[in-house]
């Protein structure tokens, strides 16, 4: 089996499972199913991570990727029948402006909108492209007739209910994957492809590995529980981030020596560069002054570990994003000489 395709199918579909931070249940569902395909026995633990071990004894080790993503939730109906939305996740508004939503009801029911700025005619607004970007000056407008209030309340649409973006994947010929939530899809789907050579047994365990799938890390807390008490180590599988003058780029492995939470640890770190070099994988070390990750919930949470940070480098992250084919097996070629015997 070619283990860097099945990742890269693995992220085109849960890239199209649409799971903001605290509506994660269908991508749960997805992952629990693949992982028995696989022949483990993947659990979901009380706040919603999935959690799977994969063999191995000794030094247990937890990989950790986030299954949930950025999104919105109503914050209210408006007079006009249109919405407001208040974001789940931290990223610009400009970054969803004209983008096309989902809006998932409380009881089931879904509708699709649109996310535009008020007054998007620039035949009507001389000010259309001028205004600031925010949740009182952008709105959703649905694709149902409404025209006030009380229209869309009979629709079952309501304050609280979760908005979800068009991820809007693509795969192109040269090997590029363009989508929202490559943060952190690309990742989940290199997890699996790893759960796959295990299975497969073409991958021999060092140590004893469990993969671990958070479900709120967009918003701060994903890994602050559900690692198991014996875990000595817990990498974070996430993304690089492209930009001004960092090496990454999206056909690297990233390996972050440091982000807003402080280093990663000296030996983890250490020994993920040791075996890009011994590789000659495509790799860079990086620093991310904006960026967190799930190890540092795990340590704010009191977890006595080492921690370390990878992932495939992905361009305009918290946006429209792209990574390559090779980011994703630089990531699981690295991944796999650090848990192979």
């Amino acid at each position: 089996m070619d283990y860097t395709q099945y990742a890269v199918d693995q992220i085109l579909n849960l890239c199209q499972i649409p799971s903001p931070s605290g509506f994660t249940k269908k991508v749960q569902d997805y992952l629990v199913n693949e992982l028995r395909k696989l022949s483990f026995a993947p659990e979901v633990t009380i706040k919603g991570s999935v959690i799977a071990c994969l063999g191995g004894e000794g030094r247990p080790l937890v990989l950790a990727a986030h299954i949930d993503t950025l999104g919105a939730m109503v914050r209210a109906v408006k007079s006009n029948g249109r919405l407001r939305f208040t974001k789940i996740g931290g990223y610009p508004e400009n970054n969803i402006e004209n983008e096309n939503v989902i809006i998932h009801t409380r009881d089931g029911r879904e509708y699709t909108g649109t996310v535009y700025i008020n007054g998007p005619a620039a035949h009507v607004y001389k000010d259309s492209g001028s205004k600031p970007r925010d949740d009182s000056s952008m709105e959703i407008v649905l694709d149902e007739i409404v025209k006030n209030k009380e229209d869309t309340l009979k629709l079952g649409i309501s304050a609280g209910d979760f908005i979800s973006l068009d991820a809007r994947t693509i795969h192109t010929p040269s090997g590029f994957i363009k989508s929202r939530h490559l943060d952190d899809k690309a990742s989940a789907g290199i997890q699996l492809a790893l759960a796959a050579m295990v299975s497969d047994g073409v991958l021999k365990l060092s140590r004893k590995v469990s993969i671990l799938f958070t479900a709120y890390e967009e918003v701060g807390h994903g890994a602050t529980s559900g690692i198991p008490s014996e875990t000595e180590e817990v990498i974070s599988v996430d993304m690089g981030a492209v930009g001004d003058d960092l090496e990454t780029d999206e056909y690297k492995v990233s390996i972050c020596a440091k982000d807003s939470g402080g280093p990663y640890d000296w030996d983890v770190t250490n020994e993920l560069i040791r075996l890009a070099k011994e590789l000659k994988l495509q790799y860079a070390v990086d620093i991310y002054p904006f960026y967190g990750s799930d190890v540092e919930g795990a340590l704010h949470a009191g977890y006595e570990i080492r921690h370390g940070l990878i992932g495939p480098g992905v361009f305009a992250s918290h946006g429209y994003e792209r990574t390559h084919k090779q980011g994703v097996e630089n990531t699981l070629k690295l991944l796999e000489a650090y848990i192979k015997a």
